[in-house]
């Protein structure tokens, strides 16, 4: 059906400008200008009334704000293709419908995997920060040695879009890809990129480079701890750039410092945005402030996908990239 009225929607961050037009030509809309996340109650009584929401990972939709928001909330448009900061079984039960923006961003947060298992294995960073202190130097044979990327075995966990993007870039680099997830991948995806299925414990123990792609759940919360660490070679690379809880930061810190493994690349953190000061410290971790989807493009088509789905839903239509099917009522 047809929009009668312009609905009142809520956008929680400045997003591209395009994504923003698209939806003030359809809504009416609340936009939160500040730099940071919204505060919690600014966000609880801006909520009231509003027939849909574009959040971001930083909002928590939960009880608490769907009761602010009200009967009249209809959909809760996330800015990302994770959805952890959602409560989806309580928008199922009121009705509210919920987004993601997936696909879109696949390909760059492949590259941004990448960008850090080169950087951590060649001591990219480090090198970066050794050079701008000006420190006197000369080339050395014995400088600043990392490990080579090509030839290894790269193993996945997880074994969804992003890391099969991330394994099609391994193909270039001659790398043998090994992959954990609950269920095998089909046939045919394997024999294209060469990938074979082994548990985590396998995976960990072979595996040059341990790369993260698992969404946050509570079964996959400290998947990789202190065991799993000291599973993992001492000239292995762990990259994430899923969610930071996945990986126990003290126990990363730990193994980081005694040389359980080489190094590590990290897009994410525990109590992100905080990192903290012990992480900071380490000469062996590169750290990025979740850039895997910041490129220009991705950014754009995240916002439209976003768009998409808000307006989509408060037409009476179902969104193309809807989480909770099971409160489509058609």
């Amino acid at each position: 059906m047809a929009l009668t009225r312009r609905p009142a929607v809520l956008v929680t961050r400045i997003l591209p400008e395009e994504a923003l037009r698209r939806i003030a030509e359809a809504c009416d809309v609340d936009l939160w200008q500040g730099p940071l996340a919204m505060p919690r109650q600014e966000l609880l009584g801006r909520v009231a009334g509003k027939a849909g929401i574009v959040a971001l990972l930083t909002d928590r939709i939960d009880e608490e704000l769907l009761d602010a928001a009200g009967p009249g909330l209809r959909v809760v448009a996330n800015y990302a293709v994770g959805y952890d900061n959602i409560d989806v079984d309580a928008c199922s039960c009121r009705g509210v419908l919920v987004t993601n923006t997936p696909d879109v961003l696949t390909e760059s947060t492949a590259d941004m995997a990448w960008a850090l298992m080169l950087a951590a294995s060649r001591r990219v960073a480090e090198g970066d920060r050794f050079v701008r202190s000006a420190e006197p130097w000369i080339w050395d044979p014995g400088m600043m040695l990392g490990w080579d990327v090509h030839h290894k075995t790269l193993g996945l966990v997880g074994f969804g879009r992003i890391a099969q993007a991330v394994a099609q870039r391994a193909l270039g680099f001659g790398m043998r890809v090994v992959y954990q997830s609950r269920h095998a991948a089909p046939a045919g995806i394997e024999r294209r990129l060469g990938a074979a299925r082994l548990d985590l414990d396998a995976l960990l123990a072979e595996a040059d480079v341990v790369s993260l792609h698992v969404p946050l759940t509570p079964e996959t919360r400290h998947l990789i701890g202190a065991a799993q660490l000291r599973r993992m070679k001492p000239t292995a690379v762990l990259v994430n750039t899923a969610r930071g809880p996945v990986v126990d930061e003290a126990a990363l810190v730990e193994a980081l410092r005694r040389g359980d493994i080489f190094a590590a690349g990290l897009d994410v953190y525990e109590r992100e945005p905080e990192v903290t000061a012990e992480l900071r410290g380490l000469p062996n971790v590169v750290l990025v402030p979740h850039l895997g989807s910041a490129s220009v493009e991705t950014r754009l088509a995240m916002g439209m996908l976003a768009a998409e789905n808000l307006l989509a839903a408060l037409a009476g239509r179902r969104p193309r990239a809807l989480v909770n099917g099971e409160a489509w009522r058609g």
